[in-house]
């Protein structure tokens, strides 16, 4: 693979949740960041890290031409393939789901797309807080669609008081369950739950909203300014609700053991949503490294040559909410090998199994099982 899959990641909810007002969000904050966007079933639009609030399902003009047609979800993995082109190096595609739409089916397609371009990002659910109790009276697969979801945002929060927050919560936690529930005001949250920013100053293509934001010439040079949090305006954050969640950092220059990782992996804590980086087994007979990309119970392994002299080592980031660091570092401190080359071939078929291309055998998953479409 010449280079890893785009992440598809579905944004659901009953309308008026607040989807679309949690995209823009995204949009504003992606700095730099090319998102893809399948809008409200509507239109499909390469977006180049624009401010598109107010507009997004109109047709966006861009350097390479314009891409603004109907759609529906027979049409999906066509649009998802010219979204993902590599020369238009997109970094996430979201689909934004109307509002009465069955997430399953979504997930279903992109899991079973052959387009080698594209990967599974996860199923975001979003919830309106004051209108939850009514939403579930009219709408009673609310509670089926939370349990395929990978991420809960508890959306406009601020509506509702902390007593109500929290059996709400509680609702929501018996039916996702182990899946990190954020709380938001107007869909604020932190874009690093989704989307992976690209370095200060890489630009891709025609002058972005980024670079006059930042004051850029035409020539796209010029002084950045400081990265802005997550709220409009920048200014401290910490103590709001998109905040709550954590960002843990796992470095090792020993080889992983693939049987404690794979159960590391299989027994993860509740409340991890997203696991990615390079995992080095060392194992005799294998690739070096793998690019890990886990979302949820979805998992893949991508074989990933290391490039030069660089020496192998595993690092990784873990994203969740409500997990305790210290012992997800303790964990993975446990799967360190000192003598990989005497660890059995055998070991490595757990993580063999969620390779592409190796994971299509008889009685192999493919991702489209009933229960929960994990893996």
């Amino acid at each position: 693979m010449s280079s890893k899959p785009v992440p598809v990641v579905v944004l659901a909810g009953f309308l008026g949740s607040g989807k679309t007002t949690l995209l823009n969000h995204l949009l504003r904050q992606s700095r730099g960041t090319r998102i893809g966007a399948v809008v409200n079933d509507f239109g499909a639009i390469e977006i180049d890290a624009m401010t598109v609030a107010g507009q997004v399902d109109s047709m966006v003009s861009l350097g390479d031409g314009c891409l603004c047609c109907a759609v529906d979800t027979s049409e999906l993995d066509e649009y998802l393939g010219r979204l993902s082109r590599p020369e238009l190096r997109i970094d996430v595609i979201v689909i934004e789901a109307s509002g009465l739409a069955e997430p399953q089916e979504l997930i279903r397609m992109i899991l079973a797309s052959g387009n080698p371009d594209i990967v599974y990002g996860g199923l975001v659910q979003v919830v309106d807080a004051a209108e939850f109790d009514a939403t579930r009276g009219r709408h009673p697969e609310t509670d089926r669609h939370l349990a395929l979801a990978d991420l809960v945002v508890l959306n406009k929060a601020d509506r509702v008081d902390a007593q109500d927050r929290a059996r709400i919560r509680a609702v929501v936690a018996e039916h996702a369950v182990g899946v990190p529930v954020i709380g938001a005001e107007y869909g604020q949250i932190d874009p690093g739950l989704l989307i992976d920013r690209r370095p200060a100053g890489e630009r891709v293509g025609q002058l972005s909203f980024d670079d006059l934001r930042d004051g850029a010439g035409a020539d796209g040079t010029g002084a950045a300014e400081p990265e802005a949090g997550p709220c409009a305006g920048g200014g401290e954050h910490s103590g709001h609700l998109h905040a709550l969640y954590e960002s843990v950092e796992f470095v090792s220059a020993e080889p992983v053991n693939p049987r404690r990782f794979m159960d590391f992996l299989d027994t993860r804590p509740d409340g991890l949503y997203r696991i990615k980086g390079f995992v080095h087994f060392g194992v005799p007979g294998h690739p070096e490294r793998y690019t890990l990309h886990a979302v949820g119970n979805f998992l893949r392994f991508y074989p990933s040559p290391r490039a030069g002299d660089e020496e192998p080592r595993t690092q990784l980031v873990l994203i969740g909410s409500g997990i305790d660091a210290a012992v997800v570092r303790d964990r993975l401190d446990g799967c360190r090998e000192s003598a990989p080359q005497e660890v059995p071939a055998e070991a490595m078929w757990g993580v063999l199994r969620y390779v592409p291309g190796l994971s299509e055998g008889p009685g192999e998953p493919d991702g489209t099982e009933e229960a929960g479409l994990s893996y």
